[in-house]
């Protein structure tokens, strides 16, 4: 079926305003593929630093022009549960790739943090400029020329979309990512959600909420909840950088290690020294990026998508803006309920039908678009299958009809809602994302008096201390990407979710970042201007009315305009904000990141 005329007029604009950006980008993809990777050309003392811990047969094949060389850019490191199972990879990948005559070697690593440890810490602050520090750290670790291709190891929050700016970078390379899963199910989240609920109100202890805590986080793997980290990995899949079906496998399992050694043998066989060559900066074109944002809306993705995607695409020489995202989310339905959208997890999505019966759905209904290319062959369509093992041997089964469970993922014809999860704010008061999927529709209109805090402590101070006791619009400022580096604020959902559970018509507008895993408190994020350059933030009073419309995407300080515009923007001394915990080091790229609707990047 051919794409709807809506999807195809956005990417038709995408295009046209990407065109000379584009045509640039792939001049640039096309210098480099001429180039080569000629092992040969290099001296013998660079080559020999190449491979001094090689073996001797591995040094003898190097040694030429002939032998595919993989290289392997990792995010392991044994302290979060999402990247541990990486350890085991590259002797996987390596074996892969002598099987048939290869070699592969250990490129280099990016750090990988999580938010899940750094909520509401200091470290938080770091956070969204580690995408980026990950993006550099790849382009250091392909910038030996010593690779035909590359496999990307990675999976969480900023690591899987910094290491695709890297590797879009080096787009004329294959690249195939390949992610290690989620943990199996523990105690469901929307019952860790009611015990951080009444810890916040002092009915439960630290030990209680320690034990809720540690019986859902309990196992190598991604967390459960469909936050940044599983919303990457759906992202890598309907994006096509994926093999098919291989999103949501649990670690440590045979199909997991099949998975990946099939990813490194795909990798090889990508090359410019056969013929099916496709590099990276081809897979990811204007198509992909919409399918991209057509799955986000379509699963009710992670909001800091909003900025990710569009440094992704910038990467590719792609502009893509809030505007495009906003008319794609009015054509796409809701066709999953993953938590915080649901009471089920991304085991339950997966053992549905996943990401096959999900792209079925979609392609048949002519929300995506079928002619790309992918890492597994031309066509989106390649990816309406499940991947299985069957006698040990991998083996790709049309994905089911019908999903086996209607109430976590469905079809089309009967959608949770018929637009997508995510949607852009405009008014008075500047742009603003707000993810709705996970609020009740009697929640996403607010009316109610602001109360403004500089940051999100002076919040939770004055929850604790009982002051929040009416409707409000908790004006969060000062937290952008310029100010303090745009931490995530998902600390702030349960004393917001403890008012709303009170009865209180409240909601969230903040130049900073909420969590993939934000739900049922509507939440505008990402406001820009930010506070620190003297956005419309920053002349909100206490009392001021203001007026929060999901439905009709609108924000909105409801009063004398012309007052409101005279006043003299609100400011603090961050100082204390820039130091301790590595924050020192990070000054260059609070002066020099953009803007949220930009992507919120230094590379722009």
């Amino acid at each position: 079926m051919s794409v709807r005329q809506a999807i195809q007029d956005v990417t038709d604009r995408i295009a046209a305003r990407s065109r000379d950006s584009r045509k640039d980008y792939l001049n640039r993809l096309d210098a480099a593929r001429e180039a080569g990777v000629y092992r040969s050309t290099l001296s013998c003392g660079n080559l020999a630093h190449g491979f001094a811990a090689c073996t001797p047969a591995e040094k003898a094949a190097l040694a030429g022009n002939k032998t595919l060389n993989l290289g392997i850019v990792t995010s392991y490191n044994d302290m979060l549960s999402a990247h541990q199972p990486y350890q085991f990879y590259p002797e996987i990948i390596k074996q892969a790739a002598r099987e048939i005559g290869a070699t592969a070697q250990v490129a280099g690593g990016v750090p990988a943090m999580c938010d899940g440890v750094t909520q509401g810490q200091p470290g938080m602050d770091l956070s969204l400029f580690s995408r980026d520090v990950i993006a550099m750290s790849t382009a250091i670790s392909l910038s030996h020329n010593m690779f035909d291709a590359a496999v990307y190891l990675g999976i969480c929050d900023k690591i899987v979309p910094g290491l695709l700016i890297g590797a879009l970078t080096f787009g004329h390379l294959p690249a195939v990512f390949v992610p290690a899963g989620p943990m199996p199910s523990g105690l469901p989240n929307d019952e860790k959600s009611k015990v951080r609920q009444l810890y916040m109100e002092g009915k439960v202890g630290r030990a209680e909420l320690l034990e809720a805590e540690s019986k859902s986080y309990h196992s190598a793997g991604t967390c459960t909840f469909y936050g940044t980290a599983n919303s990457n990995q759906m992202l890598m899949e309907i994006m096509g950088l994926h093999l098919p079906g291989a999103s949501f496998v649990n670690p440590g399992t045979p199909l997991r290690d099949a998975l990946t050694r099939e990813a490194t043998v795909r990798a090889l066989s990508l090359t410019a020294q056969g013929n099916d060559y496709t590099p990276a900066g081809h897979v990811i074109d204007e198509k992909a990026i919409v399918n991209g944002l057509v799955g986000l809306h379509a699963t009710g993705g992670s909001t800091n998508h909003t900025m990710h995607l569009i440094a992704i695409a910038a990467a590719a020489g792609l502009q893509v803006t809030w505007d495009d995202m906003s008319d794609l989310s009015d054509a796409t339905p809701l066709l999953a309920r993953v938590y915080p959208n649901g009471v089920a997890d991304v085991n339950h999505f997966h053992a549905a039908g996943g990401m096959g019966f999900l792209i079925k759905e979609l392609l048949e209904s002519g929300h995506l678009h079928e002619d790309v290319k992918t890492v597994w062959g031309n066509g989106l369509s390649n990816y309406t299958v499940e991947a299985k093992l069957i006698e040990d041997k991998l083996a790709f089964e049309a994905a089911p009809k019908e999903s086996a469970l209607p109430k976590v993922l469905t079809g089309t014809a009967t959608p949770f809602q018929q637009t997508g999860g995510l949607k852009l704010l405009t008014g008075n008061l500047g742009r603003s994302v707000i993810k709705v999927s996970a609020v009740k529709p009697e929640h996403r209109v607010i009316e109610a008096p602001a109360r403004v805090f500089h940051g999100q402590e002076g919040l939770q101070a004055a929850f604790k201390a009982g002051e929040l006791n009416g409707d409000m619009i908790a004006v969060v400022r000062f937290s952008g990407p310029r100010a303090i580096g745009m931490p995530e604020l998902h600390k702030l959902t349960p004393a917001l979710g403890v008012l709303q559970d009170r009865g209180f018509k409240v909601a969230l507008l903040t130049d900073g970042r909420m969590s993939g895993a934000s739900g049922k408190v509507p939440a505008a994020i990402h406001m820009t201007p930010e506070a620190v350059d003297g956005g419309p933030i920053s002349k909100i009073r206490d009392g001021d009315m203001i007026r929060l419309d999901a439905n009709e995407g609108t924000l909105t300080f409801l009063g004398d305009e012309k007052e409101f515009f005279a006043r003299t923007p609100a400011s603090e001394d961050l100082r204390p904000q820039h130091f301790g915990m590595g924050r020192e080091l990070f000054a260059g790229f609070r002066s020099l990141v953009g803007v949220a609707d930009r992507g919120a990047s230094v590379f722009q």
